[in-house]
């Protein structure tokens, strides 16, 4: 029997734990202490080992000799010639950039810089991006042109339970990461306020002091109404603005026709709930602190970039960033959408969060892998851009999925299953046979979190172990394996190594100089401290737990306001689709949820999705609790049941998003981008309700 210090497979809390196997290998999951979950877990975390040995895990490849017909089993040299085989063709067809790659924020740091390495290196293809770009760019976004950095806390998670006011926009951590409550809870308990802001009345809102009930899609009017009071009733950090930021004149201009009356008939929130939210942050901002949140809800827009924006224009106008438990914050959803996004399988960046059309960090990155600069393809589309092009003239024409269910995740569903079905090859490398997998014509079985050795970056910025507590099953692979076998059969000369310290040491040196630099955070120190915190260029630097108290990373040391204006969604209610629809997620549920639904505690706990009504909304559309629901928009239907509740807005509809087939929200839900961070929006579109029969077919 052996005990093994790691953390949880899931979200971006990384809850610190400890995996005990017996001689027969059964894993049993306990609490270990940690900074972010201070003995928590929730209960997901607690049945986490339950996958591991699975009666669904993928053990062995799966091919198919043409596409209409079934999988059957292959040994791994014949699924990999397979694979290698199509690459070629594809590439000596269609050229380079016809094989494209999409990654996940579940991958570690080492998976997620060496998958980033072969699109560029062994592919040469520019077309590569990850899931997170549904998740955290535009956070991401908006705060790399506020700060010139983007990690999504800039201060260690405990010193949220200092503070003395939080407000939180768009996020229910009480259901997506319980123990991140116990720091909010501390807030309250010491007689400080937490403010809300969603269209439900959550379980995070049940443990808050102000409610602020807006309606979907109106986020960025009640940002630039709090900017708009925080400098009209007097709580602006006049000596902080001048000291520390640049343009907040034009942002001011922006703010100052949002007066709180035009606020609260656009967003429903009533004048006194934003006086209030606005004197507490500023009471706050005088005493222990105040620290502005975000989280999808108001991300996931096709305007979320503003959105954030304006949430950090409050922050800089009220003095907040860069002081003690003060500060802007995003909360990171994926359990490495940190470092995930920072080493290079995102579209633009490369290795150390550098961006790939920069000719310096080409350079730098090019003499790390052994390749010429020039060989490097450029920067390519997003990865709702890239899945709408696959299959199309000039398109992709192969696709290699690792750590994403996209058929799942991505908005307009229907329309993404027939554009995997257009490519002449599709791969998906996963642990069990997902919706997408079940769409492939290769499936490559690789390891989970608890079969393999790396690191992931949890939501303050920590960079942290990952440990093997269990080999995997017979004919399982790690992805570091598979494209390391890949490359060679390719032909690469560039090295790959399958061994994951050795791709950590080389992401060190490739990240070296960058934005996130991790050249000072080795294996043994995180060991040894338990975790560091980038940026840390050597061995000898503290690392940074906490950023902006001496300056901002951008040109002249300043953060920057920018001015944003607000615009309605791009898909609102009319006659034929008259309620709103907003998406999320459930406590027993993950994701896709591919690894939650087939752990049968979780799967027992919540065995369909519902669907949130109003009963005022449900008695309009003749509806019952207990119902089946089909909810339609211009794209799609998914079907639910009805559960009645007063702490939705009467016209507005929750689905959560973690399953497939009819069940599937992401068929309803609308691609429409951010302009800046090309995120969809997820959070809201128009839609209508009908009841579906007793009996009758949902499909």
């Amino acid at each position: 029997m052996g005990t093994t210090a790691t953390h949880c497979a899931y979200c971006a809390l990384q809850c610190a734990m400890t995996l005990t196997a017996d001689a027969g290998g059964r894993v049993t999951v306990g609490p270990r202490d940690f900074p972010t979950n201070r003995g928590g877990l929730c209960q997901k975390g607690w049945t986490a080992a339950d996958l591991l040995d699975s009666p669904h895990r993928l053990t062995t490849p799966l091919l198919r000799d043409d596409r209409s017909g079934p999988f059957r089993e292959a040994g791994w040299d014949e699924a990999l010639d397979v694979v290698a085989a199509a690459v070629r063709a594809t590439q000596a067809e269609h050229g380079r950039d016809a094989v494209a790659v999409l990654g996940g924020g579940g991958l570690t740091n080492e998976k997620a810089y060496q998958l980033g390495k072969f699109a560029r290196v062994a592919l040469r293809t520019k077309n590569i991006d990850y899931n997170g770009r549904y998740c955290m760019s535009s956070a991401a976004a908006a705060s790399n042109r506020a700060f010139g950095i983007d990690r999504g806390l800039p201060f260690p998670l405990p010193d949220l339970a200092e503070t003395g006011a939080v407000l939180l926009a768009g996020g229910n951590v009480a259901e997506t990461m319980p123990p991140f409550v116990q720091h909010l809870a501390a807030v309250v308990d010491r007689g400080g306020a937490l403010i809300v802001a969603d269209p439900r009345r959550t379980a995070t809102v049940d443990r808050a002091t102000l409610h602020l009930p807006l309606l979907p899609g109106t986020d960025l009017a009640l940002a630039l109404g709090l900017l708009h009071l925080a400098v009209a009733d007097g709580h602006a950090d006049r000596a902080y603005i001048h000291d520390r930021t640049t343009g907040f004149e034009q942002a001011w201009r922006a703010a100052a026709q949002w007066w709180p009356e035009r606020v609260e008939r656009v967003t429903g929130v009533s004048v006194a709930a934003q006086r209030a939210t606005v004197a507490q942050l500023a009471a706050g901002a005088r005493g222990r602190g105040a620290v502005v949140l975000t989280a999808r809800g108001a991300e996931q827009q096709s305007k979320g970039t503003d959105t954030v924006t304006a949430l950090i224009n409050l922050t800089l106008a009220l003095g907040l960033p860069g002081r003690p438990h003060s500060g802007f914050g995003c909360i990171t959803g994926q359990g490495n959408g940190q470092g995930g996004r920072e080493h290079g399988q995102k579209a633009d960046q490369l290795p150390g969060y550098r961006k790939i059309d920069d000719p310096a960090a080409r350079a730098h990155v090019a003499g790390v892998w052994g390749v010429d600069p020039d060989e490097l393809p450029g920067p390519g589309p997003s990865a709702y851009e890239l899945i709408e092009s696959l299959g199309t003239d000039g398109g992709p024409r192969s696709l290699l999925v690792h750590g994403t269910n996209l058929a799942v995740s991505s908005p307009r569903g229907r329309h993404v299953a027939e554009r995997l079905a257009a490519l002449d090859a599709l791969v998906v490398c996963d642990v069990v046979l997902s919706e997408t997998a079940a769409l492939a014509d290769v499936v490559l079985p690789v390891t989970q979190w608890a079969e393999e050795d790396g690191t992931m970056t949890n939501l303050e910025g920590r960079v942290i172990r990952r440990r093997r507590a269990v080999a995997p099953p017979s004919g399982v692979r790690t992805e570091l394996d598979v494209l390391t076998d890949l490359a060679t059969r390719l032909g690469c000369e560039a090295p790959f190594s399958a061994d994951p310290e050795t791709v950590y040491d080389e992401l060190r040196r490739a990240s070296a100089g960058g934005v996130a630099d991790y050249a000072g955070i080795g294996w043994d120190r995180i060991d040894a401290e338990g975790g560091v915190f980038w940026p840390c260029p050597s061995a000898e630097h503290p690392g940074s737990p906490r950023l902006f108290a001496d300056g901002f990373p951008t040109p002249d040391g300043r953060a920057r306001f920018v001015a944003v204006e607000h615009r309605p969604p791009a898909e609102d209610v009319d006659a034929e689709h008259p309620v709103y629809l907003t998406t999320g997620r459930v406590l027993q549920q993950y994701q896709s949820g591919a690894q939650t639904r087939r752990v049968p505690a979780l799967a027992a706990a919540v065995t369909e999705p519902h669907v949130e009504i109003h009963p005022d909304l449900a008695g309009r559309s003749g509806l019952a609790d207990g119902d089946l629901v089909r909810v339609v928009s211009r794209r799609g239907d998914a079907v639910g049941r009805v559960r009645l509740t007063t702490t939705i807005r009467p016209d507005t509809v929750f689905m959560p998003f973690h399953w497939g087939g009819e069940q599937a929200v992401n068929r309803v839900t609308n691609p429409a981008l951010d302009p800046v961070s090309r995120m969809p929006e997820f959070k809201v579109c128009a839609v209508r309700l009908e009841r579906v029969p007793q009996g009758g077919c949902v499909e």
